[in-house]
């Protein structure tokens, strides 16, 4: 039990960093750009990454591994930061918070297709409905169809949905810690090409010190230090119960837009997040305990 409260408060002190994310992509996109936003916050984690590992000696792992790291690397550390960052330069963060909160969701779908697990029928209708829910949100906000920016966050969440996926599933061996570790590590030299190529073509770009901090803030906390407290969370609790936390963070963001951005959150996004969030609440809670995936520390 003590183990299980520590691990439920790592992570959502692990959500509460994470929820600050769109907000300060937000603020940071418009003066420093979508490219060196999207490419720059991974290379900056993984230079942290590559003096995490020279400084502890960190052993590379078996090469049985690097195939699900790079997974990993492609999803959460390229994917999910580049195009949530394009999407970023014309939607508001509240209305973005509500289409990447189904990622709780998407997660559980990619472990069905990637782990092997094999839910009920119920599990589908929620998720299903889930899908439904933001695509209606997605056309009601944008006068009756669907925004080309709302289709670059799906593919973002679909992204992090198959980092989580396949970064749960080899945590049982190396553990957490170690998956985002190498998974930054291994980025490096593909982000290399693109950020030098944003670098001479449009110069180091110039922003505000808010900007730069906010650009700080994902780099630093987004993209490496919250998931500290996130997987050893899913070790001590296990992922049923940490899953369920993140349920809470489109909430939350929707409230740092509104305080940090000032954005007006209208009845119907608040309702739009209910739902996103009940579905996904849902799909987690129709699934049984025999195909739930535990992650133990290696």
């Amino acid at each position: 039990m003590k183990d299980r409260v520590e691990g439920i408060s790592l992570a959502l002190l692990a959500v509460l960093c994470f929820s600050v994310t769109l907000p300060a992509t937000r603020i940071a996109v418009p003066q420093l750009g979508p490219e060196f936003i999207g490419f720059g916050r991974g290379v900056v984690a993984g230079l942290i990454a590559l003096c995490v590992v020279l400084i502890t000696r960190e052993p590379l792992p078996e090469r049985r591994h690097w195939k699900g790291i790079a997974i990993v690397s492609l999803g959460v550390t390229i994917g999910f930061p580049l195009f949530s960052a394009f999407a970023l330069r014309t939607l508001p963060s509240a209305h973005s918070a509500v289409v990447v909160g189904l990622l709780p969701a998407a997660t559980a779908v990619m472990a069905v297709l990637m782990v092997g697990e094999r839910p009920p029928v119920p599990f589908w209708i929620a998720s299903g409905a889930g899908v439904l829910a933001v695509l209606l949100f997605a056309a009601v906000e944008g006068a009756g169809h669907p925004q080309f920016a709302d289709l670059l966050l799906l593919i973002a969440t679909m992204g992090g949905a198959i980092g989580y996926a396949e970064g749960s599933r080899i945590a049982k061996e190396i553990g957490g810690f170690r998956v985002i570790l190498w998974a930054l590590v291994f980025c490096l030299p593909v982000l290399a090409i693109p950020i030098s190529a944003v670098l001479v073509t449009k110069g180091f770009p110039h922003g505000t010190t808010e900007a730069w901090l906010c650009f700080g803030y994902v780099a630093v906390i987004s993209q490496f230090l919250a998931f500290l407290p996130w997987y050893r969370g899913l070790v001590l609790a296990g992922v049923a119960y940490t899953s369920q936390l993140g349920l809470i963070q489109p909430v939350l963001t929707l409230g740092w837009s509104a305080l940090i951005l000032g954005e007006r959150i209208s009845a119907l996004t608040i309702g739009a997040a209910l739902v996103v969030i009940g579905c996904a609440a849902a799909t987690q809670w129709t699934r049984p305990n025999e195909t739930e995936i535990s992650v133990e520390s290696s």
